[in-house]
């Protein structure tokens, strides 16, 4: 059986969709799975063992073209027995449609009747997670899924990792502590950094280095943390934002001793290294979109107002990060690596 996955678009849910490719390697052995996905989510898909390939798909975000839909999904046609749509969006049901794919699966979003054939109605009642949601269509509707979930876990190629190490001078003769202060969803995801430097102070002086990752647009918030280090620990830490690759980060982020994050992409790639790791939630809830590993501290305030999963704060205060205080991820790191998780 050869399936062809429509993918998401953001870094966090495909880390995610792995849930879904091994509930259909379980009910499929031997089945072979593609995945169309942009072609930043290349580096993710080639450390997942249940894909086959990663097919680029050259449209950006909210781009509809339907003559390129149209002509990528012709040169798709007769290859796949089912597709399998993680996006809801009228647009990501063209492809397969124009494929000829005999089973077009997935939920039933902006009215895609005509374009799917297998089109299920979703109860978030009975699903509530991300991964439920993925993982409900590798099965018939309304079927009780395996327990336990499967977790997401990304296979790194041990040349590659040392590549990366050899490339940004970095050495492992202290652990490593990785940080993930950014969140392109919003300002309402972002620990404050004077809290993400007190951690990296704290750290630093009980023997730790500090490898800060993140995007481009992180470069600015992960220099402010190491300005606020003094002259002798500032040189133990090493900003990475913007300056690796997706796949470098993925490769040097799995010999960290523990993370600490925002509720982000990086942090599910931490999860799905099995790094021990500190997740930091503010505007966004864990009964969504949990990290999935075995080595998780989730700290949060709870206050009344959140979560609101808005990108800025409605009230301007921020106050369910802001007054989110270092001392318990502190904590929270201490118990996590008392017993710490060999690099993989």
């Amino acid at each position: 059986m050869k399936i062809l996955i429509v993918g998401p678009s953001w870094v966090g849910d495909m880390v995610m969709a792995q849930t879904l490719f091994v509930c259909l390697k379980q009910r499929h052995p031997g089945c072979e799975i593609d995945v169309l996905a942009p072609e930043w989510s290349r580096p993710i898909l080639e450390r997942m063992p249940e894909v086959r390939a990663a097919l680029s798909f050259p449209l950006g975000h909210g781009v509809l073209d339907i003559a390129t839909r149209r002509k990528i999904g012709k040169s798709l046609a007769g290859q796949y027995d089912q597709a399998i749509l993680l996006p809801n969006s009228l647009k990501s049901a063209l492809v397969p449609f124009f494929a000829s794919i005999p089973t077009r699966t997935g939920w039933k979003g902006e009215m895609r009747y005509g374009l799917l054939n297998d089109i299920r109605t979703l109860d978030k009642e009975r699903l509530p997670l991300m991964i439920e949601r993925f993982m409900a269509l590798a099965y018939e509707p309304d079927a009780e899924l395996p327990k336990p979930y499967p977790q997401p876990r990304l296979v790194i190629d041990e040349a590659s990792r040392a590549a990366a190490l050899a490339k940004f001078d970095l050495s492992l003769d202290r652990p490593v502590l990785a940080l993930c202060p950014g969140a392109e969803f919003g300002e309402a995801k972002r620990w404050p950094v004077e809290h993400y430097a007190k951690v990296a102070e704290i750290k630093v002086r009980a023997g730790w280095q500090v490898w800060m990752f993140g995007s481009k647009n992180d470069h600015p918030g992960c220099e402010a943390i190491r300005a606020r280090l003094i002259p002798g620990l500032r040189e133990e830490s090493v900003n990475l934002a913007g300056e690796t690759s997706l796949a470098e980060a993925i490769d040097l982020m799995s010999v960290a001793g523990a993370v600490v994050s925002n509720d982000s992409g990086l942090m599910h790639v931490a999860a799905a290294l099995n790094r021990p790791l500190v997740a930091v939630y503010g505007s966004t809830s864990p009964q969504f979109t949990p990290p999935l590993a075995d080595q998780v501290e989730i700290v949060r305030l709870g206050l009344e107002c959140s979560p609101c999963f808005e990108r800025t704060c409605r009230f301007g205060h921020y106050n369910c990060l802001r007054e989110l205080k270092p001392r318990p991820v502190i904590e929270a790191l201490d118990r996590l690596v008392a017993d710490p998780v060999e690099v993989q």
